[in-house]
């Protein structure tokens, strides 16, 4: 008997760090500054095609925490997996490659923020969750805007 393919099938193969840094370019005298840090967080989200039904998902996060105007530390990861997914439409591959698959890889790069942040000296990273779904929908109403102002 032959094995039949689910109509639907999304599966994760590999989860991987693949980059990180991290940066403490004021130590050690960063660590007699009082205050607390200002976080700033910027996340980015890259997909390539590695075969006809298998992704990678890159989600980078970079977060710059500051005391006063010095920069504490600067971590950054690339937190990525690889997915097989077959028998979407385009726009169900889509949102599953830009909400769903950042979502499964988000707590993996939070756990390695806070662990670089640790490794530098300083207290635990902790981020909030992120809402993928409504970050996507947001990136295809700009887009829709910007489409129509073309016009």
């Amino acid at each position: 008997m032959s094995e039949e393919r689910p109509a639907q099938q999304l599966e994760l193969l590999k989860i991987y760090l693949k980059d990180a840094s991290l940066e403490c370019p004021h130590a050690p005298e960063i660590f007699n500054e009082q205050g607390q840090p200002e976080i700033k967080v910027n996340l980015n989200n890259h997909v390539a095609t590695i075969s006809d039904e298998i992704y990678e998902v890159d989600l980078s996060l970079t977060v710059t925490a500051n005391i006063g105007e010095k920069v504490a530390y600067l971590v950054e990861v690339h937190q990525a997996g690889v997915f097989r997914i077959h028998g979407l439409t385009n726009e169900q591959l889509q949102h599953v490659l830009n909400a769903f698959c950042p979502n499964t890889l988000f707590p993996f790069a939070r756990e390695a923020l806070s662990a670089l942040a640790g490794k530098a000296g300083f207290p635990p990273l902790l981020l909030n969750p992120v809402n993928f779904d409504a970050l996507y929908l947001q990136r295809l109403q700009q887009q829709a805007q910007q489409a129509g102002g073309i016009n």
